[in-house]
């Protein structure tokens, strides 16, 4: 997921429930109804920017396939960017950026640390220090992918996608060239405190009572927030030292980096690249003949294509980072007054950009480019089509 730099928040009927936090399911925008003093010209035509409805029934589908599509070309992008020279530079590490295996663990390591603090600290803590410090309505929209409630499924995938990198599999089992398997031919113990705490940190998450955003301050997302910390503190000052230190041979590690790529990070990316295949024929279907079963088929799709990019985080770096991938697809939160405003226009020529990728500073501060490419970003994704699909947890209906 990647963070911009303010929250756009929507007006929302906010009602409480002893200690947790329920929305009353408004997803309209103060921002969209503001006016200027000048009124123009031509007035522009009265579309609905709240809910799917007759009155928006041509632009919300447009929306949705402008947006399927451009996801579908950014994952096709990412695989082919790997399979066709990404995955042969990592594998050989003959590169100025990978000199030898263990900088290619090193890197496996450092993306995995980096969505367990990502996890534990932005995508639950944010929205938990926002709560306990009285901002609840800008905790409740700093929850990812609130619209489906699939947050705790999406950081429960982040974690297997740590899980997957440690076991060389994509489906819980341990490949025999893997990190988990040569740590137990050296060091059991460590072994068994790694495969404890990630899936002892994927367990903590799924335990935080459905859905997340009505419980953000409860028992349970402390003790994920808690668990997360505790697997990002052990791969970066026990795991990654031990393989620095002790298993640190390309003969060793180069099966290991194979199989990871092989194994792991190409099919991830293929999957990614066929399921939104999948999405946007099923966006495109429902375009073509709008009904509540093609509502329901887009949201299945939705959720079929999310689960390859989630588990695909610990290891977002090469093209996914450098082409700015990420921030296409996964930007949050979004600017929900702009996506008002172009289901109102059909403008969609601010959603895409060109030229080399930069990004924002931590502060929101960068170039006309960065600023421009960022904007374009909040405005596509998976989240602004989760947003057009979904409503309170399942899928639209046509009305």
């Amino acid at each position: 997921m990647k963070k911009i730099f303010k929250y756009v928040l929507m007006t929302a009927v906010v009602c409480s429930f002893g200690s947790f936090v329920i929305s009353c399911g408004n997803d309209k925008n103060d921002d969209a109804d503001r006016t200027t003093e000048t009124p123009p010209t031509t007035p522009t035509p009265t579309v609905n920017t709240d809910d799917y409805d007759a009155t928006n029934e041509a632009q919300w589908g447009n929306y949705m396939v402008v947006v399927a599509n451009l996801l579908k070309a950014d994952a096709k992008t990412l695989y082919d960017q790997w399979n066709n020279s990404y995955a042969a530079l990592f594998k050989n590490h003959n590169s100025n950026e990978y000199q030898s295996a263990i900088q290619c663990i090193e890197q496996i390591l450092d993306g995995c640390i980096d969505i367990a603090d990502e996890v534990g600290n932005a995508k639950i803590g944010e929205p938990y220090n926002l709560y306990m410090d009285n901002q609840v309505v800008a905790a409740l929209y700093a929850v990812e992918s609130w619209y489906s409630w699939h947050s705790r499924e999406d950081y429960r995938n982040n974690i297997y996608s740590i899980r997957n990198a440690f076991y060389g599999t994509r489906n819980g089992s341990k490949a025999e060239n893997s990190l988990y398997t040569l740590l137990g031919q050296h060091n059991p113990d460590l072994q068994q405190k790694a495969d404890r705490l990630i899936n002892g940190t994927a367990n903590a998450i799924m335990d935080i009572p459905q859905p997340f955003r009505n419980h953000i301050n409860s028992a349970e997302s402390v003790e994920a927030m808690t668990s997360c910390s505790a697997l990002s503190q052990f791969i970066e000052e026990e795991l990654k030292p031990y393989f620095q230190e002790h298993l640190n041979d390309n003969a060793t590690l180069d099966p290991i980096v194979q199989q990871y790529v092989d194994v792991v990070v190409l099919p991830t990316y293929k999957d990614l690249a066929e399921k939104n295949i999948a999405l946007s024929k099923a966006v495109n279907d429902f375009k073509a003949a709008p009904s509540n079963n093609g509502f329901v088929a887009c949201a299945n799709a939705w959720l079929d294509a999310r689960t390859p990019w989630e588990q695909s985080e610990a290891f977002l770096f090469g093209p996914v980072s450098e082409l700015g991938l990420d921030p296409n697809m996964d930007s949050w939160p979004l600017d929900q007054a702009q996506i008002a405003e172009i289901l109102k226009s059909q403008n969609f020529v601010n959603l895409q950009w060109n030229g080399d990728y930069e990004e924002l500073d931590e502060n929101g501060n960068g170039t006309e480019q960065a600023k421009k490419i960022a904007t374009a970003q909040s405005l596509r994704g998976f989240h602004t089509l989760e947003y057009l699909i979904f409503k309170d947890g399942q899928a639209r209906t046509v009305k």
